[in-house]
């Protein structure tokens, strides 16, 4: 019979870190700084931290206190876009926030995951995209592979583990469709 032996596993293997150590505790040391610290540092030294250690950071993005991003090389956000207080960004692969989006308080975006029917508990890691427009409820989960569609929205502590489409309402645990966001919305506009 199969169990799990966590002594098994190796973090190297599914997980592509892609800097070296100084770069990753230089990354953490500023992060405890600017980026989890209470303090409402500006965002735009927010934004010049995470573009100089590699994101892909639009203009006007807007980025509250104690947000929590985990490889800034593995992160695109588009113009326009919030990350509220909080929002912890677990990027063990590329997550992609959409311009205009907001990820509200505490919500919790996860690209990693550990496949749980292996031994060893390997890595299971998908990347995460949410559309321009789209806004993540405070508290909501996103987890790994997910693509949450453009102008759509989860509601406050909703749990997805499957794709969103656009220009819908999701809510519950697990999320399921409750509405249209725009009755008039046209995705080529």
């Amino acid at each position: 019979m199969k169990k799990t032996d966590l002594s098994r596993f190796d973090g190297s293997i599914g997980l592509e870190r892609g800097r070296s150590k100084a770069v990753e505790i230089s990354w953490y040391l500023l992060k405890c700084l600017f980026f989890l610290s209470p303090l409402p540092w500006p965002t735009r030294i927010k934004v010049a931290l995470l573009r100089f250690f590699g994101a892909d950071v639009g203009e006007g993005v807007v980025i509250k206190p104690r947000v929590n991003i985990h490889f800034p090389r593995k992160l695109k956000v588009g113009d326009h876009a919030w990350l509220g207080e909080e929002v912890f960004i677990l990027n063990f692969e590329q997550v992609e926030v959409g311009a205009n989006s907001c990820v509200s308080q505490r919500s919790f975006l996860c690209a990693g995951n550990h496949d749980f029917r292996d031994e060893a508990f390997s890595f299971r890691n998908a990347p995460i995209t949410i559309g321009s427009g789209a806004w993540i409820g405070a508290q909501s989960f996103v987890g790994p592979g997910v693509t949450v569609g453009a102008e759509s929205v989860l509601t406050a502590g909703s749990i997805v583990s499957k794709d969103v489409p656009a220009n819908r309402i999701f809510a519950g645990n697990p999320a399921k469709e409750i509405g249209v966001r725009w009755k008039d919305w046209n995705a080529d506009c």
